[in-house]
């Protein structure tokens, strides 16, 4: 790694190492943040949900991310989140927690994190502003002067940073790597080229599956699964699929269940994240609505949702 043990008092490269092997053998679970019909955090839910999850033998979890609702949780959520992951996983596998908006408030939740047991954070867009590649390598550079956990960055939105900037942020002793959800390959490949060899690369894209196979070509086979979170056994499935050359499972997966799902998803803002809390509404499991600004489907389309989960389902011989 670029840091020696002796000099790497964040533990990032041994953190790296782990989340390196985890994204060869396994998909990224991004968990739900489990609330009440009131809206208010229901711990006892999220870490029955955050067990069951962890059951399918998922690469690493990513607590308090943007399939989590990190926007809509105050600090105390937040902590209460990242610590019953922790509790649940055990060392089993790395934890990464969410943190962001400016970097002041990021790093607020950088310490949270700390205390509560997270191996890295998963730095996510700033709030609002679009800015200079001066000013996106400075946010990374204030957050990782305010905490010990090594960082992946994550470029999606208005942030998108050219092959200088990732240069800069990569020279940082615990910035370990970077999730792309912009899905611009050329962009992505001078990106790659340009970081260390041990930085760590993952598909961040929406419906990352979809993508997939696009993204190994460019040297990024990792990506993480919304999918895995309400069903463990497609995402799996695809997974065994792409990592075993079974091209024939990969576009039935495709054309049968993930390009109806993107479909679905398209048809509302904010279906990524409230599409794959419904789903996990209908599979039994404790997570409760979204919190506002985000909007619970409409009876018409969980319906349509229902039906395409029993479809990917019985295509990887499960039952809803």
């Amino acid at each position: 790694m670029r840091v020696s043990p002796d000099t790497d008092p964040s533990g990032a490269a041994a953190v790296a190492s782990r989340l390196k092997d985890a994204m060869a053998n396994g998909v990224l679970s991004f968990p739900l943040t489990a609330f009440h019909d009131d809206g208010s955090l229901d711990p006892d839910g999220f870490r029955a949900y955050v067990a069951a999850q962890l059951a399918t033998g998922p690469g690493a979890v990513f607590p308090a991310c943007g399939t989590g609702e990190f926007f809509s949780l105050d600090e105390e959520e937040y902590r209460q989140v990242v610590t019953i992951t922790a509790e649940e996983s055990a060392g089993r596998v790395p934890v990464v927690a969410g943190t962001g908006y400016g970097w002041a408030q990021a790093a607020r939740f950088a310490r949270i994190a700390e205390e509560a047991g997270a191996d890295a954070l998963l730095v996510l867009p700033h709030y609002l502003v679009t800015a200079p590649q001066d000013g996106l390598v400075a946010q990374v550079e204030a957050i990782a002067a305010r905490t010990r956990l090594p960082l992946v960055a994550y470029q999606r939105g208005q942030v998108a940073y050219t092959a200088d900037a990732l240069k800069r942020i990569a020279a940082l002793p615990n910035v370990i790597g970077l999730k792309d959800g912009h899905s611009d390959l050329d962009r992505l490949l001078r990106l790659t080229l340009a970081a260390p060899e041990d930085f760590l690369f993952f598909n961040g894209a929406a419906t990352a599956e979809i993508q997939a196979r696009a993204y190994a070509t460019v040297g990024v086979p990792a990506y993480s699964s919304a999918v895995h979170a309400f069903a463990p056994e497609i995402a799996n499935a695809f997974f065994a699929a792409l990592r075993d050359g079974a091209g024939d499972t990969v576009d039935a997966l495709l054309r049968g269940f993930y390009i109806p799902l993107v479909e679905l998803r398209d048809r509302v803002p904010g279906y990524a994240v409230s599409l794959v809390k419904a789903a996990a509404r209908l599979r039994g499991r404790p997570v409760g609505p979204v919190r506002a600004p985000l909007t619970d489907p409409s009876a018409r389309d969980l319906a349509d949702l229902e039906a395409l989960l029993t479809t990917g389902l019985d295509l990887v011989g499960a039952a809803l």
